[in-house]
């Protein structure tokens, strides 16, 4: 059974018979994972075993664990920094904070892969303006030219680990002050400047072989009418065609209010296909998850498929064994260090 174009997610910690049921529906894809769902690594372990054990190939299973404010699974795993803490704890030394954000994505990704987790959404590309509190300090700077160094870092330290990784939220959520959870953001810039700025960190990690992309629900208004995840000239004509994207388009939660712009579930999760995207998520509402199913039940993508199947992640090492790993070690002491209140001189070592 190929991968479906639905990403859905579950109740709680173990898999019910009305999780399984949609779990073997043809439209679904993936699973992504919240807070909800975690009670300790090995609960953990299990759960992702038993979705593994439903389909051949297996479902991707997936969670938001950038650091920071946006981290499911805590207890047990190693509690990591907000992007924006690296080039600021790092005295502002480029090299410095390259090497860090390396560690930091190869930390968090050896850590998610012990456990079976396929990918984290992340890294975050957009750019930080002092305008946008939803997403503030998940940004790693404010210069398109240093977002694009430690994230392509931290992507490099994430494939080092076995995963694979999803930058957001393109063409940059970072113009707007507006939370796309709760209302429809509308940027007006030229499409020139955001060329120029908040599309230079796509641009080069979609150089470097970035994997996954899942753009925002934002209009800019400039450009086309359309918010971003629902827009054919932003998917299509841009980001496949003008800076040559090859990976998975992920939309963003098809539940959040600015998705509302696109309908009822069944419509948003149509026009969202349509406009680009290979695989949708609906998060959080049960009842859209199912309206969704049910419209797409006969969906057929080749295309989107093959670009699926690249994003399971690579055989890792079980938790145990991972912190025996000195690199795991150092890693773990450099997330402490950059958490802390003031900057360190950081001993990064050799991994």
């Amino acid at each position: 059974m190929l991968h479906g174009p639905v990403m859905i997610d579950l109740l709680g910690t173990e898999l019910t018979v009305e999780d399984r049921e949609l779990l073997l529906h043809p439209a679904t894809g993936g699973v992504i994972l919240f807070a909800r769902n975690f009670a300790s690594p090995q609960q953990l372990y299990r759960l992702v075993q038993a979705i593994h054990k439903l389909r051949s190939p297996h479902l991707l299973i997936a969670v938001d664990q950038e650091g920071g404010r946006v981290q499911r699974f805590r207890e047990g795993f190693t509690r990591l920094p907000a992007a924006a803490s690296i080039a600021l704890r790092c005295g502002n030394d480029p090299r410095v904070a390259r090497r860090a954000a390396r560690e930091l994505g190869w930390l968090m990704a050896a850590e998610l892969r012990s456990v079976g987790v396929d990918f984290s959404f992340a890294p975050v590309l957009d750019l930080d303006r002092g305008l946008s509190g939803v997403i503030g300090d998940r940004a790693f700077a404010a210069s398109p030219d240093l977002v694009g160094q430690l994230a392509g870092a931290w992507m490099r330290g994430a494939r080092e680990a076995g995963m694979i990784s999803v930058g957001k939220h393109f063409p940059g959520h970072g113009g707007v002050t507006a939370d796309s959870h709760l209302d429809l953001p509308v940027d007006a810039r030229a499409l020139e400047e955001l060329m120029r700025d908040d599309m230079q960190p796509f641009a080069r990690l979609i150089d470097n072989g970035l994997e996954g992309i899942m753009p925002a629900h934002v209009i800019y208004s400039s450009c086309d009418s359309q918010p971003a995840g629902f827009s054919r000239f932003w998917l299509h004509d841009v980001l496949r065609g003008r800076l040559g994207f090859q990976g998975v388009i992920f939309s963003d939660d098809l539940s959040m209010a600015a998705a509302e712009y696109g309908g009822c579930y069944a419509e948003r999760a149509r026009a969202a296909l349509q406009a680009g995207c290979d695989m949708v998520l609906v998060c959080n509402n049960p009842a859209g998850a199912g309206e969704v199913l049910a419209e797409l039940e006969g969906y057929h993508d080749p295309v989107a498929q093959s670009r699926a199947v690249r994003l399971h992640g690579r055989p890792a090492r079980p938790l145990g064994r991972l912190r025996e790993d000195p690199r795991w070690q150092r890693a773990v002491e450099l997330a402490g260090q950059l958490s802390a209140e003031t900057n360190l001189a950081l001993n990064l070592g050799e991994p």
